[in-house]
């Protein structure tokens, strides 16, 4: 039987809001959300005339506009401590099954991710037949939609940007859930194991490789945080942690490090050890709590709407014959502020009710479809 208080999430109340993971989650989508604002200079795969310094509000996004893409890799990282810091011991002493993970990863990504395959690929050939290009993705045929409805876009070395794009870092990753799952249950959940699979993986060239570092370095952060909790050291290893999150950026700035530097510390150094930063215990007013928790649960609905939302607002325009005006700061609210309100209506009226209904019926000898939807 799968009892109640074993399911993630289930502990304590207080100890596992992560709340400073929530805010940091929220960030780094919204990161990728203004990285991929540029799509409404695209021509095809191509932006085309794109003066990224002229775009609304840079003087103060600038960080997000020319260093948006590392979102995904954050997220990676915070995904990984998330799920050593929920399912590390559980999985390891069979408390939660195959089945049962399974279900939970269905049910929190599949029925959104349909949703908006279908979507796009109801927009694309409308856009296509006004323009002659598809929006942004190319690769919108039979095969690379039936690799979609299996979650398995970008499975490859070689990225497919197809349908609804961004979707392929979440492809990336259901890989790497299954084998988080297989080798906590199989092999170890020791942390160096973790340390060989990030070290192992620095240099792998791949989407894959690349998620299985961060993912595992995210763990390393969650088994160093649960660990710390009891040590006799713990006050001097989180200031020695915050000077180091403090130091790492003055430094890069100071010394001018190139990107592929900075790649290195964000992989190795930075954010896990952000994460460790962001996931000590933190009392915050009742309201600005279930702001962070709203703006934590709806990363997942902005992540996957953003782009069939800038498709609708391309179909219009190529249909109405007129520029995107995307260097307006009118535009661009007209933009932002609705998706972000459309994602927040999204996770509380479809998400959260579609994983609800997947996890009553798939789970109901555990009794696991009665908790409310886990957030990663």
């Amino acid at each position: 039987m799968f009892k109640r208080s074993t399911l993630p999430g289930a502990d304590k109340p207080g100890t596992d809001k992560l709340l400073g993971l929530e805010g940091l989650r929220f960030l780094a989508t919204f990161a990728v959300l203004l990285w991929h604002y540029q799509h409404f200079a695209f021509v095809g795969s191509n932006p085309v005339g794109l003066v990224r310094s002229e775009l609304p509000f840079y003087g103060v996004f600038f960080p997000l506009y020319d260093a948006g893409r590392y979102g995904v890799w954050i997220f990676w990282c915070i995904s990984g401590f998330i799920f050593f810091w929920k399912y590390r011991d559980t999985i390891s002493d069979s408390t939660i099954g195959g089945w049962v993970f399974f279900v939970f990863r269905l049910s929190r990504l599949y029925p959104l991710h349909l949703a908006t395959l279908l979507l796009v690929a109801l927009l694309q050939p409308l856009y296509h037949r006004l323009t002659g290009v598809f929006f942004v993705a190319q690769n919108n045929d039979l095969p690379h939609f039936i690799a979609q409805l299996f979650m398995a876009s970008d499975w490859t070395p070689q990225r497919s940007d197809s349908f609804n794009a961004p979707i392929w870092s979440v492809s990336v990753e259901v890989l790497v859930y299954a084998a988080f799952f297989l080798t906590l249950r199989f092999v170890t959940k020791s942390p160096l194991f973790n340390l060989v699979v990030v070290l192992a993986c620095v240099n792998g060239g791949t989407q894959v490789a690349a998620c299985l570092a961060f993912f595992y370095a995210g763990g390393l952060a969650a088994i160093s945080r649960r660990f710390v909790a009891h040590a006799s050291q713990k006050r001097a290893i989180e200031l020695t942690a915050l000077g180091a999150v403090i130091a790492l950026p003055i430094a890069t700035a100071i010394l001018s490090l190139s990107i592929g530097i900075v790649d290195w510390v964000l992989l190795l150094a930075y954010t896990p050890v952000l994460l460790f930063c962001l996931s000590a215990p933190i009392t915050l007013p009742a309201r600005l709590e279930r702001l962070l928790k709203t703006a934590g649960n709806m990363t997942y609905s902005c992540y996957l709407l953003h782009f069939p939302i800038q498709l609708a607002i391309a179909l219009y325009f190529a249909h109405a014959q007129q520029p995107i005006p995307y260097y307006s700061h009118l535009f661009w609210a007209a933009f932002v502020l609705p998706t972000l309100l459309a994602s927040h209506a999204t996770y509380r009226y479809f998400e959260a009710p579609a994983q609800r209904l997947i996890r009553s019926s798939l789970l109901r000898k555990e009794g696991a479809g009665r908790t409310s939807p886990t957030p990663l």
